[in-house]
C-alpha cells in the first residue's frame, strides 16, 4: 500500500495569503499585514495535507485563509485590550453610534442604562463615547463617504443597488477605522501632555 505524495504548488497559495493578509490588517487596525500573512501560511503548512487535496478550490482556500487571519487578529485585539487598557472600534460598533444620531444629546442622556427598541441595545456609556468618536472620525472621511453612511446608517434609506450596498459597508469599515485612529491619537496626545 503505497501513498502518494502531492505536491503543493505555493506560489498561488502565497499570493492569496497576501490578499487575505492586506485585507484583514485593513479592517483590524491591532495586526500589519505582514504578521497576519505569516500565521495565514504558517495555519497552511499545519494543514497541508488538506491544502494538497483541495489546492485547486481558490474559494475555499479563501475562507480557510480568512479563518487563520481573523482567528490571529482577534487574538492580538484581545491581546492589545489587555496590555494597554485600549478599546479598538469594530465596524459594528461604528454602525450603532451611527444610529444614535438620530437622538440628540439630551434624548440619548435620558435613554442611558435602558434598552431601546430603535438602537436595538442598551444605551450605555459606551455608546455615548463611541458616539462622541464616530462624530470626529465621521468629519474625517471624504464627503462621499459621510453622505452614504449618513443616507443608509442615519436616516435607514436603502442603498440604490447592490454597488452602493457594497460601498456603504466600505465606508462603515473606514469609519471604524478612523474612529480607532482618533481614540489612539487622543491617547497619545494625552501621553505627551
Amino acid at each position: 500500500m503505497t501513498t502518494e505524495v502531492v505536491e503543493i504548488d505555493w506560489v498561488p497559495i502565497i499570493e492569496l495569503a497576501g490578499k487575505v493578509a492586506r485585507e484583514i490588517a485593513h479592517r483590524w487596525a491591532v495586526v500589519g499585514p505582514d504578521d497576519v500573512k505569516q500565521e495565514i501560511l504558517l495555519h497552511m503548512m499545519e494543514e497541508k495535507h488538506l491544502i494538497a487535496k483541495y489546492q485547486g478550490d481558490e474559494e475555499l482556500l479563501r475562507m480557510i485563509s480568512w479563518t487563520a487571519g481573523k482567528r490571529y487578529a482577534a487574538k492580538e485585539r484581545a491581546h492589545y485590550d489587555l496590555m494597554d487598557d485600549q478599546y479598538y472600534y469594530t465596524p459594528d460598533e461604528a454602525r450603532l453610534a451611527l444610529r444614535s444620531f438620530l437622538y440628540t444629546d439630551e434624548e440619548l442622556s435620558d435613554l442611558l442604562g435602558k434598552e431601546d427598541d430603535l438602537l436595538r441595545c442598551r444605551v450605555t456609556d459606551s455608546l455615548v463615547s463611541a458616539r462622541i468618536d464616530a462624530e470626529v472620525a465621521l468629519n474625517r472621511l471624504s464627503a462621499d463617504y459621510k453622505a452614504l453612511l449618513m443616507k443608509v446608517f442615519v436616516y435607514g434609506l436603502p442603498p440604490d443597488g447592490e454597488a452602493e450596498r457594497r460601498r456603504s459597508f466600505r465606508a462603515v469599515d473606514a469609519l471604524a477605522l478612523q474612529m480607532n485612529r482618533t481614540i489612539r491619537t487622543r491617547k497619545k496626545v494625552g501621553e505627551d501632555a
